[in-house]
């Protein structure tokens, strides 16, 4: 048996699809004709209670429902398949944009939330919010287009290699694996890059006042989207409409779901945790933190290197890995989609990759951990909640990450790797 390589995640149609193999078309059925797996279902909720029952206990409520908000995204990233690598690829290389006008609306919804909180300066639970507003600068550009190579060849964003992973797609464990290692190589090399030529930290809000920001981050949705529709209208003649998987309202807990109602449960995930945290969704700080942890456990004195030598970080190394909101949050998504690829019947790991496919998951993962470091964050915690934050690195992360989208989409073909030509959703 071999992975299709297209690869499983970015098609859009659910990465976690081990396509075109025997094994992954035979899945328990119920007497509703939905597909399901109750062992691999079971696990996962056993997991997911288990997990907040110790939260609760040993650290506190709001890490048990953080945890469950992760479990969501999860569920919600599995059943819409909404990523961000395939997305960008099939616009670059067959200008549909069904994908990336979903991505648009989810930014306008969350934007439309965040920005009047910020900017209301708003307490919630005793803790202020904060945005995710980061300096403007060259680490930016460099790392973000690393990550936008990285995603092409890794075949998954941040978001998506966990979600896939946790679905049971194998190859993209290889990705997440060297992901946590690029992740941790990146901050040993964070303060050359940090002290490169910036701008600093220029947030709308503070520059144009909480209508202007909103104002100008709706028009750049606008004019993204229906650019992105002129465009494929110009291929194609039409423009496919955001719909597509699970029309049926009654697949919500089985799946698929129409790509609007993934953009649509990221809000939520994304507000939920600004409001639980006092700071929006990020993922790949913890991806650090695994592997700085992994290394001092081997005996590498990690506290000798200047990003992990403030009192923050050192007290990050020190304590149990749950007590990392991030970490927690990557625990509930790897899980929430297990419970979903169950649901579905899709839980069929192949172990057998193509040596091309797997030698590009090993050189996409490091490039995605690296370039997080660099960008301040990936495509959750730089460009989703950057740009809802207002920040203006979130946008300087997604031009620099295109132009690694369009280098990496046509690297792709060199390790057997498959640019798709299909419609989204």
């Amino acid at each position: 048996m071999r992975i299709m390589e297209s690869t499983a995640h970015e098609k859009g149609t659910m990465a976690h699809t081990l396509t075109a193999t025997p094994v992954a078309a035979r899945a328990v059925t119920s007497t509703d004709d939905r597909p399901i797996n109750p062992r691999v279902v079971a696990i996962a909720a056993l997991l997911l209670l288990g997990g907040v029952v110790y939260l609760q206990r040993l650290v506190d409520w709001r890490h048990a429902a953080l945890y469950l908000v992760g479990a969501l995204a999860g569920v919600a990233l599995y059943h819409a398949a909404f990523g961000f690598t395939s997305p960008w690829r099939v616009f670059v290389s067959d200008r549909r944009s069904g994908g990336l006008r979903a991505q648009m609306l989810m930014l306008a919804l969350a934007c439309a939330l965040f920005i009047p909180l910020l900017a209301s300066g708003t307490e919630m639970f005793g803790q202020p919010l904060r945005g995710a507003v980061a300096p403007v600068g060259v680490s930016v550009v460099v790392g973000a287009f690393l990550f936008g190579l990285g995603m092409q060849l890794g075949g998954g964003c941040a978001s998506g290699t966990l979600y896939t992973a946790g679905g049971g797609n194998t190859r993209m464990v290889v990705t997440l694996l060297f992901f946590i290692v690029g992740s941790v190589v990146g901050t040993a090399h964070v303060p050359y890059w940090h002290a490169t030529p910036s701008l600093g930290a220029i947030s709308l809000v503070d520059s144009a006042g909480a209508f202007g920001a909103l104002g100008m981050s709706l028009g750049a949705f606008a004019v993204i989207a229906l650019g992105a529709a002129a465009l494929e209208r110009r291929r194609h003649g039409t423009v496919a409409p955001l719909r597509g998987r699970g029309e049926d309202p009654g697949r919500w807990l089985y799946g698929p779901w129409p790509i609007v109602w993934g953009a649509v449960a990221l809000v939520v995930v994304n507000v939920a945790t600004l409001l639980l945290a006092g700071r929006p969704w990020g993922v790949t700080s913890a991806f650090a933190l695994w592997g700085a942890k992994s290394l001092a456990a081997l005996g590498v004195d990690i506290t000798s290197w200047e990003y992990w030598s403030t009192p923050g970080r050192i007290a990050s190394l020190e304590a149990p890995v749950l007590t990392d909101t991030t970490s927690v949050m990557n625990i509930g998504i790897l899980l929430g989609a297990l419970t979903a690829a169950g649901l579905r019947g899709r839980f069929r790991p192949v172990w057998r990759v193509p040596i091309k496919s797997l030698t590009a998951a090993v050189i996409g993962g490091l490039l995605l951990g690296y370039g997080a470091r660099l960008a301040y964050g990936c495509n959750i915690g730089a460009y989703f909640s950057g740009v809802s934050s207002a920040s203006l690195h979130g946008w300087l992360w997604f031009a620099s990450a295109g132009i690694g989208t369009v280098a990496g989409t046509y690297l792709r073909p060199f390790f057997g790797m498959v640019v798709e030509r299909t419609p989204e959703g």
